[in-house]
């Protein structure tokens, strides 16, 4: 059995990053999404990826094991991945989810250790829809309010109808999901913040985007809830990324790396065994 470690990197703020490892093989690093850490986001696809990647499961500054910073802006957290990334010694596999696909495109853009990237249903805020953009600030206002009240679990079951179709509410009641995940609620409301009081360049401006030489794969759930945003931006990754490919996968919605972690992890692994295969000899 591979014992558990811990791994710490320094961002380039001198903020310490740090993330459990787990597993054997390539390296692999878990980036979670605006909502949840390192400790919980991916505990669900954990079991099919650790016989065959070593997981590293990093959280970003004022979450999980990592210390914290006042400035939690769109480049520090891009910093906070790319440190972590690069101090492994290794050419590495990154995987995002939803509000981290910017983190980890900003990442590939500049480290030479990123040897492939999987993001599944990457939020991209400057091209949401304005009936969306409405939606969001409506739902993100109750999950603030019920979080100034100390009610992070009636915060979580406010957040979880704003991007989680019928099913997989349902889903997640039958589990303790709403209790665990209730404790990022903080990170998430800070996070939306400072994204959206940032005017400055973000690594998902055309020009950092063109920058990306390492394969990236876009995963886009078919039944997922905002699916014209999610659809808008793998779309615009894909027209600025030179080595972009999308595949969908039918049935799944934005949690599917907790409800559907089989389905989930096959495309993983099918598309970083891929990219980890030599050329053939001509």
């Amino acid at each position: 059995m591979i014992e558990e470690r811990i791994h710490r990197a320094v961002s380039a703020d001198g903020t310490e990053i740090a993330g459990r490892v787990r597993g054997q093989g390539p390296p692999l690093v878990l980036v979670h999404g605006g909502i949840g850490d390192g400790e919980f986001a991916w505990a669900a696809l954990l079991p099919e990826l650790t016989d065959r990647f070593t997981c590293y499961l990093p959280s970003t500054r004022g979450r999980g094991l990592s210390a914290d910073n006042p400035d939690h802006s769109p480049p520090r957290l891009t910093e906070d991945v790319t440190a972590f990334v690069d101090s492994i010694g290794a050419p590495a596999h990154l995987a995002g989810w939803s509000g981290s696909g910017a983190w980890v495109l900003g990442a590939a853009a500049h480290s030479d250790s990123v040897a492939a990237v999987a993001i599944y249903e990457p939020a991209l805020i400057p091209v949401m829809g304005q009936d969306d953009l409405a939606q969001t600030f409506a739902t993100m206002e109750r999950v603030g309010a019920a979080a100034a009240a100390g009610e992070l679990v009636e915060a979580m079951r406010e957040f979880t109808p704003w991007i989680c179709n019928d099913e997989e509410i349902t889903a997640l009641r039958r589990t303790d999901f709403f209790d665990r995940w209730a404790h990022g609620i903080p990170a998430m409301l800070r996070f939306i913040q400072h994204d959206a009081a940032y005017e400055g360049p973000r690594s998902t401006d055309t020009e950092q985007l063109a920058l990306i030489t390492a394969p990236v794969l876009l995963l886009r759930g078919r039944q997922t809830r905002l699916g014209t945003f999610f659809t808008d931006s793998v779309r615009f990754i894909a027209q600025h990324v030179a080595d972009s490919q999308v595949w969908e996968l039918p049935g799944l919605g934005h949690f599917a790396p907790v409800l559907a972690s089989q389905s989930v992890a096959e495309e993983l692994i099918t598309f970083f065994e891929a990219a980890y295969a030599p050329e053939p000899r001509r």
